[in-house]
């Protein structure tokens, strides 16, 4: 029945597969041709940049610049199908409890393996609540295994890292992502800002950062644009602070856009949530500006969440991370 559903590309094919698994999301090429899957162009191979050097309050030492790409937890709607007939933002779901759980004990794996100095965020509930959760197990004074959510830890240190809102890492807008009963009748999908930032634990916003996209899309985003965006605002935010660590929370579609743009050749099946793709490249300075290299995909052996296929004739640069 799964493999069967696969085959076809719709909306309703994509809820249906998300019930039989809710802990995922399906990753299948939206576009109008039927039977063919997300592959990049040649346009956007990477290349060497030279960029200004920016404020780096805490600079990498290791002479790389690692970029994590996340997307959120667990959501109510896919466990509690009731909920959207009574809430007042239907298109914005919450996370469950286990969601929660599930931000947490990523932000603690992704602590085991590299410092992170920045978070950016999705506007979206469950994206706020998701990095809310990861940077309170990224920045607990003190790490504890047993700890399985922000309320086990008692103490933040709010200089490990800062946290800021991006609109450029939002939902596709569109039917495809959104069902059309449930978004806004005059397609304005408005966010407090001031309110989201107080979800985070005190002091870990960064005020004086400016978002790099400065509206949110129009609604019934093409999906190729969305992708686009996806790839362009990892770009831009990688760039923007080419010596820290960056965390983007987001959505599937932008961590499975992410994966098979800088991993070329691959064929991206499946995003769990609180999956993430890590890319790292090397950072050098001359001259008081920086020069970075091309990206890596690093690999965590199935750990991070994402199912895929590749060929293995490819030449990408790829490296692997032993699991923590």
């Amino acid at each position: 029945n799964l493999k069967l559903k696969i085959c076809f590309h719709s909306f309703t094919v994509i809820m249906t597969l998300r019930k039989v698994k809710n802990d995922s999301y399906i990753y299948i090429n939206r576009v109008a041709k039927k039977g063919h899957t997300h592959t990049p162009s040649k346009a956007t191979s990477k290349r060497k940049t030279k960029e200004t050097m920016g404020s780096s309050p805490k600079p990498n030492n290791d002479a790389y610049q690692h970029v994590f790409v996340m997307r959120h937890g667990d959501r109510i709607d896919n466990f509690e199908p009731l909920w959207v007939s009574t809430a007042a933002r239907p298109w914005d779901p919450p996370l469950v409890q286990d969601g929660m759980i599930r931000a947490f004990r990523t932000g603690q794996r992704i602590r085991s393996q590299i410092p992170i100095h920045r978070v950016f965020v999705s506007p979206f509930l469950r994206c706020i609540q998701t990095a809310s959760e990861v940077v309170s197990a990224l920045s607990a004074v003190n790490f504890d295994p047993n700890a399985m959510s922000s309320k086990d830890v008692p103490s933040i240190d709010t200089s490990k890292l800062k946290v800021a809102i991006e609109y450029g890492l939002c939902e596709m807008l569109n039917s495809v992502a959104i069902r059309r009963e449930l978004a806004p009748k005059d397609g304005n999908f408005d966010f407090r800002i001031l309110d989201l930032e107080a979800l985070f634990p005190e002091g870990m916003v960064d005020h004086n950062v400016d978002m790099i996209y400065k509206e949110m899309p129009d609604w019934e985003e093409p999906v190729e644009d969305c992708r686009e965006r996806y790839v362009n605002i990892v770009k831009a935010l990688a760039d923007k602070y080419p010596t820290e660590n960056l965390l983007l929370v987001t959505h599937g579609e932008g961590v499975g856009t992410t994966f098979s743009t800088f991993y070329k050749d691959t064929t991206v099946y499946e995003v769990d949530y609180c999956a993430y793709v890590e890319l790292r490249r090397e950072v050098s300075s001359k001259d008081g500006s920086v020069v970075n290299g091309e990206y890596e995909v690093v690999l965590s052996h199935g750990q991070a969440g994402i199912r895929f296929s590749h060929d293995h004739f490819s030449d990408d640069p790829v490296i692997s991370r032993t699991p923590v």
